[in-house]
Protein backbone atom coordinates (compact mmCIF):
# COMPACT_ATOMS: atom_id res chain seq x y z
CA UNK A 1 0.00 0.00 0.00
CA UNK A 2 1.13 3.55 -0.75
CA UNK A 3 0.97 6.64 1.44
CA UNK A 4 -0.12 10.09 0.34
CA UNK A 5 -0.89 13.57 1.60
CA UNK A 6 -2.71 16.53 0.08
CA UNK A 7 -3.18 20.13 1.17
CA UNK A 8 -5.55 23.00 0.38
CA UNK A 9 -5.53 26.45 1.95
CA UNK A 10 -3.22 29.43 2.36
CA UNK A 11 0.03 28.89 0.43
CA UNK A 12 2.69 27.05 2.43
CA UNK A 13 6.06 25.54 1.63
CA UNK A 14 5.59 21.97 0.47
CA UNK A 15 7.99 20.82 3.20
CA UNK A 16 5.31 21.67 5.81
CA UNK A 17 3.61 18.41 4.78
CA UNK A 18 6.24 16.46 2.86
CA UNK A 19 9.30 16.57 5.12
CA UNK A 20 9.09 18.70 8.29
CA UNK A 21 6.38 17.08 10.48
CA UNK A 22 7.41 14.29 12.83
CA UNK A 23 5.45 11.76 10.77
CA UNK A 24 5.81 13.55 7.44
CA UNK A 25 5.24 11.85 4.12
CA UNK A 26 8.98 11.22 3.80
CA UNK A 27 8.97 9.63 7.26
CA UNK A 28 6.01 7.48 6.20
CA UNK A 29 7.98 6.30 3.16
CA UNK A 30 10.10 4.18 5.51
CA UNK A 31 8.08 4.12 8.76
CA UNK A 32 4.39 3.92 7.83
CA UNK A 33 2.20 2.66 10.68
CA UNK A 34 -1.30 2.20 9.24
CA UNK A 35 -0.77 -0.02 6.20
CA UNK A 36 0.39 -3.53 5.37
CA UNK A 37 4.00 -2.52 4.77
CA UNK A 38 6.06 0.11 6.56
CA UNK A 39 8.24 0.70 3.47
CA UNK A 40 7.02 2.73 0.48
CA UNK A 41 10.18 2.93 -1.63
CA UNK A 42 9.00 2.43 -5.23
CA UNK A 43 9.12 6.09 -6.21
CA UNK A 44 7.38 9.31 -5.25
CA UNK A 45 5.75 12.35 -6.79
CA UNK A 46 4.31 15.80 -6.16
CA UNK A 47 1.78 17.79 -8.19
CA UNK A 48 1.35 21.42 -7.12
CA UNK A 49 -0.72 24.35 -8.36
CA UNK A 50 0.62 27.85 -8.77
CA UNK A 51 0.07 30.71 -11.21
CA UNK A 52 -1.11 28.54 -14.11
CA UNK A 53 -4.13 26.22 -14.36
CA UNK A 54 -2.00 23.13 -15.00
CA UNK A 55 -0.05 21.76 -12.05
CA UNK A 56 3.69 21.39 -11.80
CA UNK A 57 4.78 17.77 -11.58
CA UNK A 58 7.91 16.17 -10.13
CA UNK A 59 8.22 12.37 -9.98
CA UNK A 60 11.10 9.95 -9.68
CA UNK A 61 11.82 6.32 -8.94
CA UNK A 62 14.09 6.78 -5.93
CA UNK A 63 12.87 6.26 -2.37
CA UNK A 64 11.57 9.63 -1.15
CA UNK A 65 13.99 9.66 1.79
CA UNK A 66 17.06 9.42 -0.46
CA UNK A 67 16.42 12.19 -3.02
CA UNK A 68 18.09 15.51 -2.07
CA UNK A 69 16.31 17.23 -4.98
CA UNK A 70 12.96 16.50 -3.32
CA UNK A 71 14.00 18.16 -0.06
CA UNK A 72 15.40 21.16 -1.93
CA UNK A 73 12.25 21.58 -4.02
CA UNK A 74 9.88 21.30 -1.06
CA UNK A 75 11.94 23.84 0.91
CA UNK A 76 11.61 26.47 -1.85
CA UNK A 77 8.20 25.93 -3.51
CA UNK A 78 5.04 27.37 -1.97
CA UNK A 79 1.54 26.30 -2.98
CA UNK A 80 -2.02 26.57 -1.74
CA UNK A 81 -3.00 23.22 -3.28
CA UNK A 82 -0.81 20.18 -3.77
CA UNK A 83 -0.78 16.39 -3.83
CA UNK A 84 2.18 14.24 -2.73
CA UNK A 85 2.61 10.46 -2.89
CA UNK A 86 5.10 7.73 -1.94
CA UNK A 87 4.62 4.44 -3.75
CA UNK A 88 4.67 0.78 -2.76
CA UNK A 89 4.07 -1.18 -5.95
CA UNK A 90 1.39 -3.89 -6.00
CA UNK A 91 2.99 -5.55 -9.03
CA UNK A 92 3.80 -3.06 -11.76
CA UNK A 93 7.34 -1.89 -12.49
CA UNK A 94 9.16 0.84 -10.63
CA UNK A 95 9.28 3.52 -13.31
CA UNK A 96 8.66 7.26 -13.46
CA UNK A 97 5.52 6.74 -15.56
CA UNK A 98 4.05 4.54 -12.82
CA UNK A 99 4.66 7.08 -10.06
CA UNK A 100 1.76 9.17 -8.77
CA UNK A 101 0.29 11.75 -9.07
CA UNK A 102 -0.97 11.47 -12.64
CA UNK A 103 -1.83 14.67 -14.50
CA UNK A 104 -4.08 15.42 -17.47
CA UNK A 105 -4.63 19.10 -18.23
CA UNK A 106 -5.53 20.82 -14.97
CA UNK A 107 -6.52 17.56 -13.25
CA UNK A 108 -4.20 15.66 -10.91
CA UNK A 109 -4.92 12.28 -9.31
CA UNK A 110 -3.28 9.89 -6.85
CA UNK A 111 -4.41 6.59 -5.38
CA UNK A 112 -3.63 4.12 -2.62
CA UNK A 113 -5.05 0.63 -2.83
CA UNK A 114 -5.51 -2.19 -5.30
CA UNK A 115 -7.82 -3.74 -7.85
CA UNK A 116 -7.82 -7.47 -7.27
CA UNK A 117 -6.30 -9.63 -10.00
CA UNK A 118 -5.53 -6.64 -12.21
CA UNK A 119 -2.84 -8.49 -14.19
CA UNK A 120 -5.49 -10.94 -15.45
CA UNK A 121 -7.62 -8.23 -17.10
CA UNK A 122 -5.18 -5.44 -17.90
CA UNK A 123 -6.11 -5.43 -21.58
CA UNK A 124 -9.83 -5.27 -20.73
CA UNK A 125 -9.16 -2.37 -18.37
CA UNK A 126 -7.24 -0.47 -21.05
CA UNK A 127 -10.19 -0.96 -23.39
CA UNK A 128 -12.32 1.13 -21.04
CA UNK A 129 -10.21 4.18 -21.90
CA UNK A 130 -11.59 5.97 -25.00
CA UNK A 131 -9.27 6.78 -27.88
CA UNK A 132 -9.45 10.51 -27.09
CA UNK A 133 -7.78 9.87 -23.71
CA UNK A 134 -5.61 6.86 -24.46
CA UNK A 135 -2.66 9.03 -25.48
CA UNK A 136 -2.34 10.00 -21.80
CA UNK A 137 -1.81 6.36 -20.80
CA UNK A 138 1.94 6.41 -20.11
CA UNK A 139 2.39 3.72 -17.45
CA UNK A 140 0.98 0.32 -16.57
CA UNK A 141 -0.83 0.85 -13.25
CA UNK A 142 -4.43 0.22 -12.33
CA UNK A 143 -4.40 3.70 -10.70
CA UNK A 144 -3.75 5.46 -14.01
CA UNK A 145 -6.54 3.45 -15.66
CA UNK A 146 -8.94 4.47 -12.89
CA UNK A 147 -8.07 8.14 -13.41
CA UNK A 148 -8.48 8.04 -17.20
CA UNK A 149 -11.75 6.09 -17.00
CA UNK A 150 -13.07 8.63 -14.48
CA UNK A 151 -12.16 11.44 -16.88
CA UNK A 152 -14.04 9.60 -19.62
CA UNK A 153 -17.04 9.21 -17.31
CA UNK A 154 -17.32 12.99 -16.83
CA UNK A 155 -14.97 13.95 -14.00
CA UNK A 156 -15.11 17.57 -15.14
CA UNK A 157 -18.88 17.90 -14.72
CA UNK A 158 -19.62 15.30 -12.03
CA UNK A 159 -16.55 14.34 -9.97
CA UNK A 160 -18.33 12.02 -7.54
CA UNK A 161 -20.54 10.30 -10.11
CA UNK A 162 -17.71 9.91 -12.60
CA UNK A 163 -15.47 8.23 -10.05
CA UNK A 164 -18.31 5.99 -8.87
CA UNK A 165 -18.91 4.83 -12.43
CA UNK A 166 -15.19 4.27 -13.06
CA UNK A 167 -14.78 2.28 -9.83
CA UNK A 168 -17.83 0.18 -10.69
CA UNK A 169 -16.48 -0.68 -14.15
CA UNK A 170 -13.16 -1.83 -12.75
CA UNK A 171 -14.77 -3.65 -9.83
CA UNK A 172 -16.91 -5.58 -12.33
CA UNK A 173 -13.81 -6.66 -14.24
CA UNK A 174 -12.19 -7.79 -11.00
CA UNK A 175 -15.25 -9.83 -10.08
CA UNK A 176 -15.44 -11.40 -13.55
CA UNK A 177 -11.74 -12.06 -14.22
CA UNK A 178 -9.66 -10.99 -11.24
CA UNK A 179 -9.64 -11.82 -7.56
CA UNK A 180 -10.21 -10.55 -4.05
CA UNK A 181 -10.06 -7.94 -2.68
CA UNK A 182 -11.85 -6.56 -5.73
CA UNK A 183 -11.41 -2.88 -4.84
CA UNK A 184 -9.65 -1.10 -2.02
CA UNK A 185 -8.93 2.57 -2.47
CA UNK A 186 -8.35 5.94 -1.04
CA UNK A 187 -7.78 8.56 -3.71
CA UNK A 188 -7.28 12.31 -3.88
CA UNK A 189 -7.68 14.46 -6.96
CA UNK A 190 -7.99 18.12 -7.88
CA UNK A 191 -8.93 20.51 -10.66
CA UNK A 192 -6.67 23.24 -9.24
CA UNK A 193 -9.49 24.89 -7.29
CA UNK A 194 -11.04 22.11 -5.25
CA UNK A 195 -9.64 19.03 -3.55
CA UNK A 196 -11.57 15.76 -3.60
CA UNK A 197 -10.93 12.56 -1.66
CA UNK A 198 -12.64 9.18 -1.48
CA UNK A 199 -12.43 6.13 0.78
CA UNK A 200 -14.03 2.93 -0.47
CA UNK A 201 -13.62 -0.86 -0.58
CA UNK A 202 -15.60 -3.84 -1.82
CA UNK A 203 -14.89 -5.47 1.56
CA UNK A 204 -14.59 -3.91 5.01
CA UNK A 205 -10.92 -2.96 4.77
CA UNK A 206 -10.61 0.36 2.94
CA UNK A 207 -7.23 2.07 3.46
CA UNK A 208 -7.17 4.76 6.14
CA UNK A 209 -7.94 8.43 5.46
CA UNK A 210 -7.85 11.51 7.73
CA UNK A 211 -8.12 15.28 7.50
CA UNK A 212 -7.33 18.21 9.78
CA UNK A 213 -7.69 22.00 9.63
CA UNK A 214 -4.64 23.92 10.89
CA UNK A 215 -5.23 27.43 12.21
CA UNK A 216 -1.49 28.10 12.12
CA UNK A 217 -1.20 27.22 8.44
CA UNK A 218 -4.67 28.41 7.45
CA UNK A 219 -5.28 25.23 5.51
CA UNK A 220 -6.33 21.60 5.60
CA UNK A 221 -4.22 18.48 5.21
CA UNK A 222 -5.84 15.29 3.89
CA UNK A 223 -3.65 12.26 4.56
CA UNK A 224 -3.26 8.50 4.72
CA UNK A 225 -1.81 8.85 8.22
CA UNK A 226 -1.67 11.79 10.66
CA UNK A 227 1.44 13.93 10.14
CA UNK A 228 2.04 14.35 13.87
CA UNK A 229 1.27 11.33 15.97
CA UNK A 230 0.74 13.39 19.14
CA UNK A 231 -2.01 15.54 17.54
CA UNK A 232 -5.36 14.12 18.54
CA UNK A 233 -7.66 16.24 16.40
CA UNK A 234 -7.25 14.40 13.09
CA UNK A 235 -10.70 13.44 11.80
CA UNK A 236 -11.02 9.93 10.32
CA UNK A 237 -13.07 9.57 7.14
CA UNK A 238 -15.60 6.75 7.22
CA UNK A 239 -15.45 3.98 4.64
CA UNK A 240 -17.78 4.65 1.72
CA UNK A 241 -17.28 8.44 1.79
CA UNK A 242 -16.62 11.08 -0.86
CA UNK A 243 -15.17 14.38 0.39
CA UNK A 244 -15.02 17.84 -1.15
CA UNK A 245 -12.58 20.31 0.39
CA UNK A 246 -12.89 23.92 -0.74
CA UNK A 247 -11.43 26.76 1.29
CA UNK A 248 -12.13 25.88 4.92
CA UNK A 249 -15.32 24.02 3.99
CA UNK A 250 -15.77 20.25 4.03
CA UNK A 251 -18.62 18.31 2.44
CA UNK A 252 -18.85 14.56 2.94
CA UNK A 253 -21.29 12.41 0.96
CA UNK A 254 -21.82 8.65 0.61
CA UNK A 255 -19.71 7.00 -2.09
CA UNK A 256 -21.71 4.06 -3.40
CA UNK A 257 -20.98 2.82 -6.91
CA UNK A 258 -24.43 1.93 -8.24
CA UNK A 259 -24.78 -0.92 -10.76
CA UNK A 260 -27.92 0.77 -12.12
CA UNK A 261 -25.86 3.85 -13.09
CA UNK A 262 -23.69 1.93 -15.55
CA UNK A 263 -25.05 -0.17 -18.38
CA UNK A 264 -23.73 -3.71 -18.51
Amino acid sequence: MCRWAAYIGAPIFLEEVVSRPGHSLIHQSHCATECGTAINADGFGIAWYGERPEPGLYRDVYPAWSDPNLRSLTAQVKSGLFLAHVRASTGTATSRNNCHPFVVGRWSFMHNGQIGGYDRFRRDADMLIPETLYGYRKGATDSEVLFLVALAEGLEQDPKGALERAVLRLERLSREKGGVPHIRLTAAFSDGERLFAVRYASDEQAPTLYHRWSLRRGGRAVVSEPLEQDEGDWLPVAQGSFCLFEGDRVRVEPFRPDPLAVAA
